[in-house]
């Protein structure tokens, strides 16, 4: 008799152990599953957070009153070019430092999710690219033979790093190198007792960088005209005398247009662009003054830059829309090219103003 209880007691015992486990293993596991969900929900929150902040685009500064402060916290006397050079350097280093830091090569969310600012910043990297070429080559030389400033000899090729490279070497290192040996050029610009740096505001030199900067938005204001597919007649040919020749035959019409997920790309490219552009020409504005008085041209180089501040409108609509041109919804792209178009315009003025006039 005492034997059969003791049997039944144990299996009670087991039987009650066994149910507690399996209830406490279920309710574990559902409180796991709540907890992930949780934490997913935080981190998809946090990443759009983030990723809102980081790619809000900055405001337009006025940078001829950026370098004179620089100049007087430093020290340094702000001299022919000085304001022109540091736009380069405050212009590399601002893409660096703006929140969230240099994008374009960041491979960790959000970053990896985000594409305007990578492609903004991309706009922003050409004309630093152009603009540190124009001040090697010709900028910063009295002619052709004269030898080339040693500082910009290296900070050039630095700048033509690739632009989304993560590691071994990073972007971001060879940048702010760039940064750094564009920041000695400009202390020997100021140093008027050495004389070691120098900057010649003509209009020779203005007007080769303005033919790199039309060729730039001619390109770029054709790939927002293809956000909508057009036929196009082949002119590359056009004008040349019949001995020229091109590689390869073409045919007489090219249909073109851009891939739907590119037309946002583009679009955000336009935009770093023409805002460093803007910087850009408010120093040109400031170093070629003599120059641009001299040609009556001043005004014209005003009207560009207002034409390219259009380009930096607010944007309402939470996507680039990409409508057929007169049609229903807008064509964000279309409205970007026109800006540039005519602002590419009036610098082809310009430039024939500065050659001929």
């Amino acid at each position: 008799m005492l034997k059969a209880r003791m049997v039944r007691s144990w299996n009670e015992f087991k039987h009650r152990f066994s149910s507690d486990g399996q209830a406490t293993d279920k309710s574990s596991k559902k409180n796991w599953g709540r907890f992930s969900l949780i934490l997913l929900a935080a981190l998809l929150i946090l990443w759009s957070v983030l990723g809102i902040i980081w790619s809000r685009e900055p405001a337009i500064y006025n940078m001829p009153s950026l370098a004179e402060t620089h100049a007087n916290d430093s020290g340094q006397q702000l001299v022919v070019g000085y304001t022109t050079t540091y736009t380069l350097s405050y212009l590399g280093d601002y893409i660096l430092t703006k929140p969230g830091g240099y994008l374009a090569n960041d491979v960790t969310p959000p970053s990896i999710f985000l594409d305007n600012m990578p492609s903004w910043e991309f706009g922003v990297v050409i004309q630093l690219r152009d603009l540190a070429r124009s001040l090697r080559k010709d900028m910063s030389r009295s002619q052709s033979q004269s030898t080339e400033d040693e500082f910009l000899a290296k900070a050039e090729p630095l700048l033509h790093f690739d632009h989304d490279s993560w590691m071994l070497p990073a972007t971001e290192g060879q940048y702010r190198q760039a940064i750094k040996l564009i920041d000695q050029y400009l202390a020997g610009l100021a140093d008027v007792d050495q004389g070691n740096a120098q900057f010649y505001a003509r209009a020779d030199n203005l007007s080769s960088w303005l033919r790199d900067v039309e060729t730039r938005l001619g390109s770029i204001s054709q790939r927002l005209s293809a956000s909508v597919g057009q036929t196009r007649f082949n002119t590359d040919m056009a004008g040349q005398s019949s001995t020229a020749e091109q590689s390869t035959p073409t045919g007489q019409q090219q249909q073109v247009k851009t891939p739907r997920l590119m037309v946002d790309n583009v679009f955000y490219e336009a935009r770093g662009t023409s805002w460093a552009l803007i910087h850009i020409l408010q120093a040109i504005e400031v170093d070629f003054a003599s120059v641009l008085e001299d040609k009556n041209a001043l005004v014209s180089l005003q009207q560009i830059i207002r034409e390219l501040e259009g380009t930096q409108s607010n944007i309402w609509s939470p996507i680039i829309l990409n409508g057929n041109g007169l049609g229903l919804l807008a064509n964000h792209s279309l409205v970007m090219a026109n800006y540039i178009s005519r602002a590419n315009a009036a610098i082809i003025d310009l430039r024939e103003l500065l050659e001929k006039g």
